[in-house]
């Protein structure tokens, strides 16, 4: 289990903090100040008990919002994994909501490409949205019954084992079935919650709850998505070789806007040198920029790609640069 860890809690001493690294799978190397530590965590359906639950957590200390600094906690049952590497996978989340981020900005993924439409089919078997609301109820029910054993349990401990010299005492059927009134409201609920769940079919007819049902035609947008996913990956690629292949000082901050940038460019298509197609690009607005993207020229070149379809080598080049 990988995980952040949310709410209230409290900050880990900073002198616990030391530099933690990783290498990614395109051998860039990133480095965090974090602090590696066990954690007790109160179990929620025991939580009268004082019961807890030993967890590792890797702590970061970020800038905070308005200004200072503020520490976030990653949890995790896995005592193996570095701790560069625990940072670097939570961090991977959110650079799966930054792509889709960008493809929705910059390749349009949701856009009509075609108007046209037919009719689904209304006995295509669909999952039904009852099922899932039903077992929500189901699970709400367990967490309640979880709670009312465990407060009933600790109360009759607390009947069973008086405190010294008070004598010897007596639990009653009265009293048993008072503490154990709320496990058995809480049991009857949960039964109800699960045949109510069982009942519910767990797929229906699309016509059922959706008569009439149109669908856009999916040809013509098949074969756009797989441009736009060529387009973006080659996009993506560039700026991950702007970061790791060239010397601009920004490339962290700046590699997808130059890319973009670079891509945006005029140049010249040349196939008069045999078994060469040589790609020259216009100067880029600043010498710093135009210095990366003729070092990612360069590197490019040195792979040696073959144009698709034919036997010339792609060459790319900056116009007017050494």
């Amino acid at each position: 289990m990988l995980t952040w860890r949310k709410g209230a809690s409290k900050d880990v001493a900073e002198k616990l903090f030391t530099e933690a690294t990783h290498t990614d799978e395109h051998g860039q190397e990133r480095k965090w100040s974090v602090a590696d530590t066990v954690v007790e965590l109160p179990l929620a359906a025991t939580k009268t008990t004082g019961e807890v639950f030993n967890i590792r957590q890797v702590s970061r200390i970020v800038a905070a919002t308005g200004g200072g600094t503020r520490q976030i906690h990653i949890l995790t049952t896995d005592r193996a994994m570095s701790a560069g590497e625990a940072v670097y996978r939570m961090g991977a989340k959110w650079r799966q909501e930054n792509q889709f981020r960008q493809s929705l900005l910059h390749a349009g993924p949701g856009s009509h490409d075609s108007y046209a439409s037919r009719m689904d089919d209304e006995d295509r078997m669909v999952k039904n949205p009852a099922k899932a609301k039903a077992y929500q109820l189901v699970v709400a029910a367990r967490a309640r019954h979880a709670e009312a054993a465990a407060v009933a349990d600790a109360n009759l401990l607390a009947l069973k084992t008086p405190p010294e010299g008070a004598g010897e005492v007596t639990v009653t059927s009265t009293t048993h079935n008072h503490v154990m009134a709320p496990v058995w409201e809480a049991e009857n609920a949960l039964i109800a919650a699960e045949k109510t769940h069982k009942a519910i079919p767990a797929k229906l007819r699309l016509g059922d709850p959706n008569p009439g049902q149109q669908v856009l035609d999916t040809e013509t947008k098949l074969i756009h998505h797989g441009i736009r996913m060529a387009a973006y990956n080659t996009a993506m690629s560039i700026a991950r070789e702007i970061r790791t292949n060239t010397g601009y000082r920004r490339a962290t901050q700046e590699a997808h806007a130059l890319m973009r940038q670079a891509l945006n460019q005029t140049g010249d298509i040349d196939t008069t040198e045999p078994g060469y197609l040589t790609i020259t690009l216009e100067p880029l607005p600043t010498p710093t920029k135009t210095a990366a993207i003729a070092d990612l020229c360069d590197h490019v070149t040195t792979t040696k790609t073959h144009y698709p379809g034919t036997d010339l080598i792609l060459r790319y080049k900056i116009k007017n640069h050494a």
